[in-house]
C-alpha cells in the first residue's frame, strides 16, 4: 500500500522541478530530483522545496557556479544540487 498524500507531494514536487520557467534549471533542478526523489526523506523533500523558493536566476548562477552560493541561501541539499550539476556540465 503506499501513502497518498506523500505519492502527490512527490508527483507535485516533481512537476514544479521540471517547470521551473528556465530550461536550464528544469535541466539541473529537474534532474537532480528526477534522480534522486524516489529515496528522499520528508526532511530532504522539504529542503527540496525551499531550495526551489528561490528566484531561478539565483540558482542558475549558484548551481553552475557562476555566483557563489550566498551565507544566507547556503544549505546541505544546495550544494548537493550544485555539486551533481557540476558533474553534468
Amino acid at each position: 500500500m503506499t501513502d497518498e498524500p506523500n505519492d502527490i507531494r512527490r508527483r507535485r514536487l516533481f512537476y514544479r522541478a521540471n517547470h521551473r520557467g528556465t530550461y536550464e534549471n528544469d535541466l539541473l533542478i529537474g534532474g537532480f530530483v528526477a534522480r534522486n526523489m524516489a529515496c528522499m526523506s520528508d526532511a530532504e523533500l522539504d529542503e527540496v522545496e525551499a531550495v526551489m523558493d528561490f528566484p531561478d536566476a539565483d540558482l542558475a548562477d549558484w548551481l553552475t557556479g557562476r555566483k557563489p552560493i550566498p551565507a544566507e541561501a547556503d544549505s546541505p541539499m544546495l550544494r548537493r544540487m550544485r555539486d551533481a550539476a557540476g558533474s553534468k556540465i
